[in-house]
């Protein structure tokens, strides 16, 4: 089953590839078809003028290419070793095809680029299947009428959420194999009202609201990176052989690159384990959640703390909470980019400018650290006083909620 799985990823390379290919050419033949005067005339406005019947012959014979017609004259040339894999991995690689041109010419999402071809030696390689069955706990793959043998099934690692699934996509990223199943439930339903509100306050390392504070970069995960470091130096000192680049294909740069692979995998677990759980406490125990709206590919501009803040996964975080409040009912309150939640005194309401202001290196002119906020206010109960920033930044967000008006620039 191995073997089938592979043979299964090849032909939908091979399938997209080769659709690729036809539907490049076809359009190549049309426009060369079209002369430049016949070019020009159909450009014109025609309100009376129509089509004459050497443009009309040229059209017919030079159709634009669609995903039906790219299906349908690969079909007519198939070869007979397609007839012992699935049809319907090559139909569903040629419709992602045309859905691939019709995203890239839509200019409604112009952050869609242009089709390409699939490499075999790209690290993640799969298909889609739509007529795959699952039956006591296992799944089965669709089996052409021309293969005699037996396909074996594969059991779930759970049991099956439904019996109504849509098209499920295989994949296989760093020596193993995925099945992605997208069942088709119920929407889930509110969580009780608890007349609770919370602010998260997002840093490099940790996230603080009303009840605490979540770690997370634990320390397991700072021995997965340690691993990391160790497996990118040994990965680089394999890629060269007698001072060339030569070592991309041996056995031993292979074997560095898939624990490397695997070491990242864990990596990427551990922080998605650790962003669900939290997401849910906060929909779980709050009603109304502030957050703040940071420009994150800005702040990874900066050298400093660049790459805590990437491995902090503050978008991921902001992912994860918008849909699940939109799922179980709850208020997500997004503050303003200008509001300086940092800047501002959570008791008396004093913002910080100038030199006075709290930068990654605390304040030059007090002498104070980045970790610290002082109110030199001589009307504020906390004058003089060392308060955590992060929780005076989370007690400001908080104000949002009963206080909408402040969420601009002060």
């Amino acid at each position: 089953m191995k073997k089938v799985l592979d043979s299964l990823c090849d032909y939908r390379r091979f399938s997209w590839n080769l659709g690729l290919e036809t539907w490049q050419n076809m359009h190549e033949a049309r426009q060369l078809a079209l002369t430049q005067h016949l070019k020009a005339e159909l450009k014109k406005p025609r309100k009376k003028q129509k089509l004459t019947n050497a443009e009309r012959e040229i059209l017919a014979n030079n159709p634009v290419p669609s995903w039906r017609r790219i299906r349908d004259e690969l079909t007519e040339n198939k070869q007979y070793w397609q007839t012992k894999l699935p049809a319907h991995v090559f139909n569903l690689a040629i419709q992602d095809l045309g859905n691939a041109w019709q995203n890239f010419f839509d200019k409604a999402q112009p952050g869609w680029g242009k089709p390409k071809f699939k490499s075999k030696k790209a690290p993640r390689q799969g298909f889609k299947m739509d007529q795959a069955k699952i039956k006591d706990g296992c799944l089965f793959l669709e089996k052409p009428r021309a293969v005699k043998e037996t396909w074996n099934g594969f059991k779930l690692s759970s049991a099956p959420l439904s019996d109504d699934f849509g098209t499920i996509s295989f994949y296989k990223e760093k020596n193993r194999y995925y099945a992605s199943i997208p069942f088709k439930i119920s929407d889930p339903e509110d969580k009780p009202k608890t007349g609770r509100y919370t602010g998260v306050d997002i840093n490099v390392g940790h996230f603080n609201y009303r009840d605490g504070q979540c770690i997370v970069m634990p320390q397991s995960l700072a021995a997965v990176y340690c691993k990391i470091k160790h497996y990118q130096r040994q990965l680089s000192k394999k890629r060269v052989v007698n001072g060339k680049i030569k070592g991309m294909q041996s056995k031993r740069y292979m074997k560095a690159r898939n624990k490397l692979q695997a070491a990242y995998a864990r990596a990427k677990n551990i922080q998605n384990d650790l962003m669900q759980k939290f997401t849910t406490k906060l929909v779980s125990e709050y009603d109304s959640i502030v957050i703040e709206d940071l420009s994150v590919k800005g702040m990874l501009m900066s050298h400093v703390a660049s790459k805590g803040m990437h491995r902090s996964m503050f978008g991921r975080f902001r992912q994860i909470l918008t849909y699940k409040c939109e799922w179980y009912g709850k208020k997500l309150i997004v503050a303003n980019k200008l509001y300086p939640s940092t800047q501002r005194c959570a008791a008396c309401g004093l913002v910080k400018k100038g030199d006075e202001k709290i930068t990654l290196r605390g304040n030059k002119k007090h002498g104070t650290k980045h970790n610290e906020f002082v109110c030199y206010n001589p009307n504020c109960r906390n004058y003089n006083k060392k308060v955590d920033r992060d929780e005076n930044a989370m007690l400001n967000l908080i104000i949002l909620v009963k206080h909408p008006e402040l969420n601009k620039a002060l």
